[in-house]
């Protein structure tokens, strides 16, 4: 496989550089893999899709404030990303700079903060913050909107880039499916018999980037720290043993729950995942995926792919440009299961 048979042509305007004015106000279009039929709805319709005793999954990470902006001695301008808290006052990051900082070398941040440069890590810098990183983070941190947005973090942002479930801090990207929810709507699922579990899975600055190998196989993705807990697990069980369907919410819950599965039964996991799943794998835990419309050429595309087919998505691309569908994060969402004329509508 070519990392350009999962290309597709995207007017530039057609990527939402905001969020629509409601969570449930985005476009929905229902792929049904049945019987290669494909129906445009609004998110707000989700339920209908839905079954009692069917389950939901949720990536409850919380994205961090990872954006830092700051001056070398020099007075060189420095922006940090960061990527993972790994003490109260290290952590490592993507460092921009006008040339690449060297161990020892220090970054000046606001309110005489202070972040020494202490080794590499890969294409991650090593860091050593002069005060608790997540105070730091909390003071003058920024939302570390993806690059494509092309526009500063704004007030609305610091809400709208984060799910209204968001718990576990510690992602520097957003879960984009979850974006879609609001209390009301899970409420409604809830009402109507659907149960909910959660997953964690923090999202690295990895998956804004293109693949840098043509032939797929030659890449590696990020690792992501992972926790499924054991009420997740049995949930899935529950699910499974009493005729319900799982839905994956975003393409991180389901790499979390293939992580889990990957001696072939879901297992409690906490733990750091590479998975890469691509067009042959066979899914063990999820029967249906609630996702966003992805970037070309990237991994996350490659995993709607292997889930539903990679004509049948590429298809269901080419019909969300030709109906003006908003793309990528702030975009709008796509829910892919089997059977869609045999679901429920009752809820």
């Amino acid at each position: 496989m070519q990392a350009s048979d999962f290309d597709y042509e995207l007017p530039p305007e057609l990527i939402a550089k905001y969020p629509a004015a409601e969570r449930r106000g985005s476009r929905l279009m229902i792929v049904d893999t049945s019987v290669d039929n494909l129906l445009d709805r609004r998110f707000e319709d989700l339920p209908e899709f839905l079954r009692p005793g069917d389950l939901l999954v949720f990536n409850d990470t919380r994205v961090m404030k990872a954006r830092l902006c700051g001056q070398k001695t020099s007075g060189g301008r420095v922006e940090i990303l960061l990527e993972r808290i790994l003490s109260p006052r290290e952590a490592t990051a993507k460092v921009r700079a006008s040339k690449r900082p060297r161990p020892g070398s220090r970054i000046h941040l606001q309110d005489d903060i202070e972040v020494e440069v202490t080794g590499r890590d890969g294409e991650f810098f090593c860091l050593e913050f002069s005060q608790p990183v997540a105070e730091v983070l909390d003071a003058i941190g920024e939302v570390p909107l993806p690059p494509y947005l092309e526009r500063p973090a704004e007030l609305l942002d610091r809400e709208r880039y984060q799910t209204v479930y968001a718990r576990e801090r510690g992602a520097v990207a957003a879960p984009t499916a979850g974006l879609h929810f609001d209390e009301a709507l899970l409420q409604q699922t809830l009402d109507a018999g659907v149960h909910h579990a959660f997953v964690t899975l923090h999202v690295g600055a990895g998956t804004f980037q293109n693949l840098r190998q043509e032939e797929i196989l030659a890449n590696r993705l990020h690792a992501e720290r992972v926790q499924v807990p054991p009420e997740t697990c049995e949930a899935v069980a529950r699910t499974r043993s009493g005729g319900g369907r799982v839905f994956a919410v975003g393409t991180t819950s389901v790499r979390a729950l293939e992580s889990a599965s990957a001696d072939g039964e879901l297992r409690p996991f906490d733990g750091e995942t590479e998975m890469f799943i691509l067009p042959g794998y066979s899914f063990r835990s999820v029967d249906a995926l609630l996702t966003n419309f992805h970037l070309p050429r990237s991994s996350l595309l490659m995993l709607v792919a292997a889930f539903a087919g990679t004509d049948r998505i590429l298809s269901a691309y080419r019909h969300a440009v030709a109906e003006r569908y908003r793309f990528f994060s702030y975009g709008d969402a796509m829910l892919v299961l089997p059977g869609v004329a045999t679901c429920a509508t009752t809820l």
